[in-house]
């Protein structure tokens, strides 16, 4: 009970000190003006899940140079990291008449959503305007073909794959209709410069997902390969490892977290034994040279394996150990992947040396990268992206044409 009473109150504690801080920031700005948006972004979560938002920082700083976006935040401490790291013009709506409020100084004719949280609801309630759910990623996840897709007037899509993904999983759902394929827009965005120098080494991407929230979604590899993996490529001396872990690993399950904090003392006491290793524990809020400059990536069944799979770049996929994990491994990219099992971690220096050199993985690499996302020609995706905006608020401004009362929420 003692403890219980102790994280309650650390809680409120933060609340408020995340309270506190959006005040700041809202007396620093001033009132936004009125009539100005018409893209909103809504974000019910906390900072907790903030990584859903940050991918899209860059697309939606880009499209707002030619429609403003106003990120709609319902927690304090959500609203405060994407204000302070963002660039975009950011509210606080916790309570609906916040929302009501913002509704009625802002057109907003088309509302994005990065997330399924349970309170985007008390935005969907209201009509006259576009909601659309963008996602926080691509992959083969059951998360990506759930029923609640209908809830939203659009989806836009990576490609031909998420179309595929959603017609064999939805009754009833017009995907022509419904979707939009706009590609990933972030991968026009893989900027950054990497901490280490050019050199020989073999650089690798280790980029675990978390341990999951039920079991069909344990795909999390961390405890079951992510430590010997690591193991084995800093003692070769010819590799560099860059680690990124998921922001929740060790949320749910704290021995996914201890194994991650192991993996973070082998990389600095392999640091600490030779100064030209370099091998780096990532853990930074963005992500864009870590797509495009190793070598190879290393990744589980996640947003990650599509993002590095847009680059065209080698790649490899580690399977489950969970039986209860649910692996679409008949179709799409999975069926056609290289997967490294639990047990071939100890042999991960020749299984990367393997995909580094096959030609026929590079192939089907290049057609695989198409049926997810279509043209990855630089600057396609993000034209794509605001070209789908932009029709909505045409349609929008057709819709507002023909009635006799334009202002009703």
């Amino acid at each position: 009970m003692g403890r219980q009473v102790v994280s309650l109150g650390r809680r409120a504690a933060l609340r408020w000190r995340a309270n506190r801080e959006a005040q700041r920031i809202v007396a620093r700005r001033g009132p936004l003006e009125p009539g100005t948006f018409r893209v909103g972004v809504y974000f019910a979560d906390s900072d907790v899940n903030i990584y859903q938002m940050r991918q899209w920082y860059a697309p939606l700083r880009s499209l707002a140079r030619r429609s403003p976006v106003l990120v709609i935040a319902r927690d304090a401490s959500g609203m405060r990291t994407i204000a302070d790291e963002s660039g975009l013009d950011v509210v606080l709506a916790p309570q609906p008449p916040d929302l009501e409020r913002v509704l009625d100084e802002q057109p907003l004719e088309v509302i994005l959503y990065v997330n399924q949280n349970t309170r985007n609801f008390q935005m969907l309630r209201y009509g006259r305007r576009w909601h659309v759910f963008i996602n926080h990623g691509e992959s083969d996840k059951v998360y990506m073909s759930t029923n609640q897709h209908k809830t939203y007037d659009r989806a836009f899509v990576a490609g031909d794959a998420a179309r595929d993904r959603l017609s064999r999983a939805l009754w009833d759902y017009d995907v022509d209709e419904r979707t939009v394929a706009i590609g990933r827009p972030q991968t026009d965005h893989l900027d950054g410069t990497p901490p280490y120098p050019v050199d020989e080494r073999t650089v690798v991407l280790y980029a675990p997902t978390w341990e999951g929230d039920r079991p069909a979604a344990t795909y999390g590899s961390v405890r079951s390969h992510g430590v010997e993996l690591v193991k084995r490529l800093i003692a070769t001396g010819e590799h560099r490892v860059v680690y990124r872990p998921h922001p929740r690993t060790g949320v749910v399950d704290q021995a996914f977290g201890r194994a991650s904090a192991e993996i973070a003392v082998l990389l600095r006491e392999a640091n600490r034994r030779d100064a030209s290793a370099h091998h780096v524990f990532d853990e930074s809020p963005q992500i864009g040279w870590q797509l495009r400059e190793p070598d190879i990536a290393i990744c589980d069944i996640s947003a990650m394996v599509y993002d590095r799979l847009s680059t065209g770049k080698p790649l490899m996929i580690t399977r489950p150990t969970s039986a209860a994990a649910e692996v679409e491994d008949d179709r799409g990219y999975l069926a056609d992947c290289d997967w490294l099992a639990a047990a071939d971690a100890q042999n991960i220096v020749a299984e990367i040396e393997r995909a580094l050199h096959d030609e026929q993985a590079r192939d089907r690499l290049g057609h695989w990268s198409k049926h997810y996302f279509g043209d990855t020609e630089h600057g396609a995706p993000t034209a794509r992206f605001e070209s789908a905006v932009a029709e909505l608020i045409e349609r929008a401004e057709e819709y507002r044409a023909r009635t006799s009362d334009p202002d009703r929420v």
